[in-house]
């Protein structure tokens, strides 16, 4: 009988999830000094795996962290991880894949210890984000600036991102259901805590440009898209006021490829949600991936919810 445990990739050997452990003394643990990328599955197969992993390697450069293997034999040990998961696969799920390389040692960055590099698969749990295929994401501006381009590289995805989680439970407290959207050090929009954003003015789509960003590979999927389709695209630095003017706005990232914007602090962006460009561009990502992704995210939602066990009654 197939192991109903998770199957992860840690430092060279495939080992059951339960056994997947790192030392506490680990810089990766102790300082967040490490790098990561993650991916997701259509019908199990991994999306644009190259594409992650060679700003994955960018990423590595930029800290000087070597992880001992390429990046080829990285992503035959991700492909190899996937299908001994396969067996785990919801039948309306698909998989969250992380790669996460951290610095070896604990006594400083010029230790020779080797780094640990980890592959994890995980399901990818679509039910916080269908609603808002239909709704719109509701966003929040938290106080917690984006990562500031005077401080880290925002293009590095490292694992040390505190700001995000601060930014995160600021919003969460404002509306439990809303995404933070993350301003620069300028007061310009900057992206989401998962994703990048879009809006629409005068039928042109309009990106903050890659300074202050992370360069989302979906971002540069949605951008070729575009290009495709004939759509025209301006990035720039964008404010608040674009945004809160805007007719459309959605957001970009790796789980739900494409989500409608619905309201910013309260205030409701455009007349219809979705508006017509991001409906248009929803059904291109369709087309792409060869996958109602949109569908997909309801069914297991709704599945899910009705997995869930029903309330207990109140004891008066």
């Amino acid at each position: 009988m197939a192991s109903q445990e998770f199957t992860y990739w840690l430092n060279g050997n495939y080992v059951p999830a339960s056994q997947a452990v790192i030392p506490v003394n680990s810089r990766g643990y102790r300082l967040g000094d490490g790098v990561f990328d993650t991916e997701r599955t259509f019908s199990g197969k991994i999306f644009r795996l190259r594409e992650h992993l060679e700003r994955l390697e960018r990423s590595l450069r930029m800290t000087r962290i070597d992880p001992g293997l390429s990046m080829d034999e990285l992503a035959r040990v991700t492909e190899e991880t996937v299908r001994r998961n396969l067996h785990l696969l919801d039948p309306y799920g698909d998989f969250w894949v992380y790669q996460t390389i951290s610095r070896g040692g604990w006594k400083g960055v010029y230790d020779p210890a080797p780094a640990c590099v980890s592959v994890l698969v995980e399901p990818l749990s679509f039910t916080r984000f269908a609603p808002y295929y239909s709704e719109g994401m509701p966003l929040v501006t938290p106080s917690v600036r984006s990562t500031a381009t005077i401080g880290m590289e925002p293009k590095l995805k490292t694992t040390s991102r505190l700001n995000m989680v601060l930014a995160d439970l600021e919003t969460k407290q404002v509306n439990p259901d809303a995404m933070s959207l993350l301003l620069d050090e300028q007061g310009k929009l900057a992206e989401v805590i998962s994703g990048n954003i879009f809006l629409v003015r005068d039928g042109v789509i309009r990106t903050p440009g890659t300074r202050g960003i992370l360069e989302g590979v979906t971002r540069m999927t949605t951008l070729e898209l575009c290009a495709r389709h004939k759509l025209p695209v301006e990035e720039a630095e964008l404010t608040l006021y674009d945004l809160y003017t805007a007719e459309e706005a959605f957001l970009t990232t790796t789980s739900y490829c494409i989500l409608p914007v619905g309201s910013l602090n309260g205030a409701k962006i455009g007349q219809a949600v979705p508006g017509p460009l991001t409906q248009q561009l929803t059904q291109a990502w369709r087309d792409l991936v060869s996958l109602d992704f949109v569908a997909q995210m309801q069914t297991y939602a709704a599945r899910a919810q009705q997995a869930a066990p029903a309330p207990r009654a109140a004891v008066r």
